[in-house]
C-alpha cells in the first residue's frame, strides 16, 4: 500500500469531519413568522365624540371621558361584517350609580344646558341585542332597556325623556316609546310620573295578564338586533324627536319643556291615573316645568330590570334574577342588556356650561 495516498486519506477525513461538526454546530437562522398583532378597536376610534362624555360602568363606576378605554365586561367594541360597534353591557343586578335602583353603562355629558336658550341635538344609531329574561310580566319595567336619555342636572334631577326599547319572551318583536317625566310641583317628588308615548309597537302601560303570561306581540314592532335611529333636538324650550327604521314608518314627536301640560290633576292623563296613582304617584308639575334647570344628554344601555320586588313598586320592581349580582352568571343566564352603537353625533351649543356638579354629587352616593 502507498502509504503517502493512507495518510493523505485520513488528513482528507479528518478536515471534512471538523467542517461538518462546525456547520452543525452553527446557529440554524429561524423562520420569520408572519404574525400581525391585532390592534385594540376603541368605542372612541367608531364613534369619534367621546371627549364630550363621562361614562358610567355597570358596576356603579364613573371611569370619566372614556378616549382609548375599554371593559371586557361591560364596554368593548365589536366588528360585524366589515362594521365596528359599540357594545355597552350592564347586568340585572350590581353596584348602581347615584340614587337609582338599576344598573347601567351609559355616556352622560360633560355639560348641561337650559332648555329655554339650547340649540343641542345628539342622534345614534343602535340595535338591541339583549334585555333581561327574566321578571314579573305584570311590572311595566321588566325586559327593557333605555337606550337615550335628556336628564336634569339640578333640584329633583328628574327625566324629560327616556327612550325604551323592551321585548318579552317568545316575542319577535319588540317596542320601541319614549316618556316624559314631569318636573314636579314643590319640594317634595315622590309623586313624580311618566308619561309613555308608543313609537313603534306598545307603549309602557302595555303588560301581561299576571306575573308568568305576556301580552299580546306588537304587529309593527322592532326585532332584537334590528338597527333603529333616533334624533333629539332641543331648541328655544322645544324637544323634537324624530325616529327611522328600515322597513318602518318614520315617526315625529314634539313636546314643549319650558310650559307643562299637567299643571293640574285634571289634566294628568289616563294612562297615568291607571299605573301611577295606585302607588301615590299623583302629583303635579312645575308651570315652566324644565325651565331654568339644567339638562344634558345620556346615551347607552340603562337596565330596567331589577331585582326588587314587584310589592316595593308595581311599576319599576321587576323581581327578576340577579343571583346576589354575580355579573358572570347573570350573563351566562340571559339577565343582562346589552346594547350595540353603530354611529352617534353631538351638536353643542355656546350656551353650555359645567355639568361637574352633578357627577361630584352622584359618583359619591352609594
Amino acid at each position: 500500500m502507498n502509504l503517502y495516498k493512507k495518510h493523505s486519506s485520513k488528513v482528507f477525513v479528518g478536515f471534512l469531519a471538523i467542517f461538518l461538526t462546525t456547520i452543525s454546530c452553527k446557529k440554524s437562522p429561524e423562520k420569520t413568522q408572519d404574525v400581525k398583532e391585532t390592534e385594540t378597536v376603541y368605542a372612541s376610534d367608531v364613534i369619534p365624540f367621546f371627549q364630550h362624555w363621562k361614562l358610567i360602568l355597570g358596576d356603579g363606576s364613573n371611569v370619566g371621558i372614556p378616549t382609548n378605554f375599554e371593559n371586557k365586561e361591560y364596554f368593548y367594541t365589536q366588528t360585524e361584517s366589515d362594521d365596528n360597534w359599540v357594545v355597552f353591557k350592564a347586568p340585572n343586578g350590581g353596584n348602581t350609580h347615584g340614587t337609582s335602583n338599576n344598573t347601567r353603562t351609559e355616556l352622560a355629558q360633560l355639560k348641561k344646558w337650559y332648555p329655554k336658550k339650547a340649540d343641542e341635538k345628539m342622534t345614534a344609531t343602535l340595535k338591541v341585542m339583549n334585555v333581561s329574561a327574566t321578571g314579573d310580566e305584570t311590572v311595566a319595567a321588566t325586559h327593557s332597556v333605555v337606550v337615550g336619555q335628556i336628564h336634569s342636572a339640578d333640584k329633583h334631577e328628574n327625566e324629560p325623556l327616556k327612550i325604551f326599547y323592551k321585548i318579552y319572551p317568545g316575542h319577535t318583536k319588540g317596542s320601541v316609546f319614549w316618556h316624559y317625566e314631569i318636573n314636579t310641583k314643590g319640594d317634595d317628588n315622590s309623586g313624580r310620573w311618566d308619561f309613555s308615548t308608543a313609537v313603534w309597537g306598545h307603549d309602557f302601560s302595555v303588560v301581561g295578564p299576571s306575573a308568568n303570561k305576556v301580552p299580546t306581540e306588537p304587529k309593527d314592532g322592532i326585532a332584537l338586533g334590528e338597527e333603529f335611529t333616533y334624533e333629539v333636538e332641543v331648541k328655544e324650550g322645544m324637544m323634537h324627536l324624530t325616529f327611522k327604521s328600515d322597513n318602518h314608518e318614520t315617526k315625529t314627536f314634539t313636546k314643549n319643556l319650558i310650559e307643562s301640560e299637567y299643571t293640574t290633576k285634571a289634566e294628568i292623563p289616563q294612562q297615568t291615573k291607571k299605573l301611577f296613582f295606585s302607588i301615590g304617584q299623583d302629583g303635579v308639575e312645575r308651570k315652566n316645568a324644565y325651565e331654568g334647570e339644567g339638562c344634558f344628554f345620556k346615551l347607552g344601555a340603562y337596565n330596567q330590570t331589577n331585582g326588587k320586588l314587584p310589592e316595593v313598586n308595581k311599576n319599576w320592581c321587576s323581581g327578576a334574577e340577579t343571583f346576589n349580582g354575580d355579573v358572570a352568571k347573570q350573563y351566562e343566564t340571559g339577565n343582562y342588556v346589552e346594547v350595540w352603537f353603530k354611529s352617534g353625533s353631538l351638536k353643542i351649543s355656546e350656551n353650555v356650561v359645567s355639568n361637574e356638579g352633578y357627577f361630584s354629587k352622584n359618583d359619591k352616593v352609594k
